[in-house]
Parts: C-alpha cells; sequence; structure tokens
C-alpha cells in the first residue's frame, strides 16, 4: 500500500486493538506500533484515538490494565485481553467478515 493512509470506519480501532491484544500483553505506544506493522503502514493510530479507545475497551470489561517496567526500563500500563474481551473480538471478527463479504460481493456486480 506505499505510503497511503488509511482512514478507520467506526469501530474498527477497537477490533484491532482486541486482536493486538489477543497475541500479547502490551503497552500504548507498542500497540499502535503493531498496528502499524499488522496494516502494513497503512493504518497509524494517533495517541488521540489510541487511548480514548484503551479507556473505553477497559470500562466494557474487554481489556485489563496493569503497570510494569517496559522493554527501555520506564515504568508503563500495559493492557491484555480478558476473557470478556476474547468473546467480543470473536464476535466482532465473525460481523466484520460477514460485513466485507456482502459488500465485496456488491463491488465484484457487473
Amino acid at each position: 500500500m506505499g505510503q497511503e493512509r488509511l482512514e478507520l470506519p467506526q469501530g474498527t480501532l477497537d477490533l484491532l486493538i482486541l486482536k493486538a491484544l489477543a497475541l500479547e500483553s502490551l503497552h500504548g505506544w507498542a500497540i499502535s506500533e503493531r498496528l502499524q506493522q499488522f496494516t502494513r503502514d497503512a493504518v497509524q493510530v494517533q495517541q488521540g484515538s489510541l487511548y480514548p479507545a484503551l479507556h473505553r475497551l477497559e470500562r466494557r470489561g474487554w481489556i485489563k490494565a496493569h503497570w510494569a517496567i517496559s522493554e527501555n526500563n520506564r515504568r508503563a500500563k500495559y493492557y491484555k485481553l480478558t476473557p470478556r474481551g476474547q468473546k467480543q473480538l470473536e464476535a466482532e471478527t465473525a460481523a466484520w467478515r460477514k460485513l466485507s463479504a456482502a459488500v465485496g460481493h456488491v463491488l465484484d456486480m457487473a
């Protein structure tokens, strides 16, 4: 995709964060870096979007936060997926796949 940045549709950031945290606990900066890596630099999440999303997911009980020392020896808030978050990730993944298949079908019509 090169340098082209994509705007995320409403609700997509939550899904991407849940997916990133399904692999391992991460602090905020690492989540942002992981999402950029996953999307081959097509998505760059700004702090002004990331941290409100993390707080929202935490309030919903989908992720849990704890303080730990980061890889560069600084205190950082790490987030991990909860069992409720795993169920939400599965539900949102299924919904996203169904929606994208439907949109793909419409776009492929002659």
